[in-house]
């Protein structure tokens, strides 16, 4: 699930990426949505100390990166190695090698 895959007491980071541009966030569409991601939250957050900083909020306009930038994990990032990233894979993600 998104909870073991990620820090989400960490504020804009990740592993060693630190920035806003790596803020953790749960988006939703619908009500129902953001009631089953609030009781997620909820439920999780008794397993920290610290708050959990990662966003839920209400989906936005989304646009779609470059070209280049699409399936990158599939074209192998920046070590040209590739990654299973279809759904439900279970490989831990190497964003750098």
């Amino acid at each position: 699930s998104f909870f073991e895959r990620v820090n989400p007491t960490t504020i804009n980071g990740q592993g060693n990426d630190f920035g806003k541009q790596y803020r953790t966030g749960v988006y939703f569409h619908t009500k129902e949505q953001e009631s089953i991601a609030r009781a997620q939250f909820e439920q999780e957050q008794t397993k920290y100390s610290k708050p959990i900083a990662t966003e839920l909020e209400a989906a936005k306009p989304f646009w779609s990166a470059e070209d280049y930038h699409q399936q990158y994990l599939e074209k192998g990032g920046q070590s040209g190695r590739r990654q299973d990233a279809s759904k439900g894979a279970t490989e831990t993600i190497r964003c750098y090698g």
